[in-house]
């Protein structure tokens, strides 16, 4: 890792490691929320803060 950051490739970005592990993290809370049926009160909450936010 710390070679990574010194030299030519210090800014080459994230591996396929870092990016499995966000979509695997991202799917896990997709998962959660639709388990938990979290995903209508979400949205209503959603709602109600853009029709304050509108005035609406």
């Amino acid at each position: 890792m710390a070679s990574r950051m010194r030299g030519r490739d210090r800014d080459a970005g994230a591996g396929f490691v870092e990016y499995a592990g966000l979509m695997i993290l991202i799917a896990g809370i997709f998962t959660l929320i639709d388990g938990l049926g979290l995903d209508g009160l979400i949205s209503g909450a959603i709602l109600d803060a853009v029709n304050q936010v509108i005035g609406g």
